[in-house]
């Protein structure tokens, strides 16, 4: 008899602990439809597919970010160097073609390898020297926000004549809808990485490493080379985030990107990653990225609030969703 009941009991436990690690993906993507008939309802001409691809518009960096930042908070760690990165890249985009005539072709590749590297020294400082990534990953923010300065400490425009018809050019859709170049390049990321996360060997050792290191270990995955990896691949998000965002303001500074790192821990985490690693999934950022922006365009359509509004939100969305975190790990140990 006891064995009959665990038989029938087994396979309920496998069907709440698989629909479990996605009810984070579920809340948030119920939030995100919530949110936006809220404001079709409240607001005039907040109903239109032209206002979602506008969030797009606005934060195709903050997504490309948030995907890296989702690869090493699966493995458990975490990176606070990005928004740093994120703004080294511009002013290492505007210095190189606006102060030194290089052409954008060849500034891009330069830009990027630069975000790679940096990430991929972290993630073997973190592997080699078994130090928490929130030490390496902080030390790895003052040092690009000072290179920066080195720079310059003004802010630098950018007059290229290529660069400049990037940052104006409309892709158009069906309907009358269009979207920047740069919504075009996150989604392709976002697909990427997709594939990458669920769909390949690697993304398989993330998932591993961030469930248990030693078992992974183990088991005979490559730990440390996975840690680089990761690191490199949020190097490699936030120098194009920077990119992408260097073509959105036209212009490298300092001080852009000064606290993007908490919001794409933000999107992450409301897009039902898990903290503490293991579980997740980067469609999740994705939406997580467009609640962070609705909140922002509802309390634009709003016109009486303050922009600080946005924090407050985002800082209580968060609390919730550390809450659920909890509550679901909490239920998966217990099964």
């Amino acid at each position: 008899m006891s064995t009959t009941l665990t038989s029938l009991t087994k396979p309920i436990h496998r069907f709440s602990a698989r629909h479990s690690t996605r009810l984070p993906l579920m809340v948030t993507a119920t939030l995100l439809v919530a949110m936006f008939s809220i404001g079709s309802l409240q607001y005039e001409g907040f109903f239109s597919a032209q206002v979602l691809l506008n969030i797009l518009i606005d934060n195709g960096f903050l997504l490309v970010v948030a995907i890296g930042m989702t690869f090493v908070i699966l493995t458990g760690g975490i990176d606070l160097s990005v928004g740093s990165m994120v703004a080294l890249s511009t002013m290492l985009t505007a210095w190189l073609v606006e102060q030194n005539g290089l052409p954008l072709a060849l500034a891009v590749p330069l830009v990027l390898l630069v975000g790679t590297g940096g990430g991929a020294v972290m993630g073997w400082v973190i592997h080699a020297f078994e130090i928490q990534p929130f030490i390496v990953t902080l030390a790895g923010m003052f040092l690009a926000r000072g290179l920066c300065y080195m720079i310059s400490t003004e802010s630098i425009s950018l007059t290229d004549p290529t660069t400049t018809r990037i940052a104006q050019t409309r892709v158009l859709l069906p309907g009358g809808l269009f979207v920047s170049p740069a919504v075009i390049i996150a989604l392709g990321v976002l697909a990427l990485a997709f594939v990458v996360l669920h769909h390949t060997r690697f993304g398989r050792t993330v998932h591993a490493l961030g469930g248990n290191e030693s078992s992974a270990r183990l088991m005979g995955l490559p730990v440390g080379r996975t840690k680089v990896a990761v690191y490199a691949v949020s190097g490699l998000c936030s120098a194009l985030g920077g990119l992408l965002l260097t073509f959105y303001m036209l212009s490298g500074y300092a001080l852009h990107a000064v606290g993007m790192e908490l919001d794409a821990i933000a999107a992450v985490v409301i897009g039902g990653t898990l903290l503490t690693g293991g579980s997740g999934f980067v469609l999740g950022t994705a939406l997580g990225v467009t609640v962070l922006g609705l909140i922002q365009t509802v309390i634009s359509f709003q016109g009486t609030l303050s922009s600080w509004w946005t924090r407050i939100v985002i800082g209580g969305l968060l609390f919730v969703f550390i809450l659920l975190q909890r509550l679901f790990g909490g239920s998966r140990q217990a099964q």
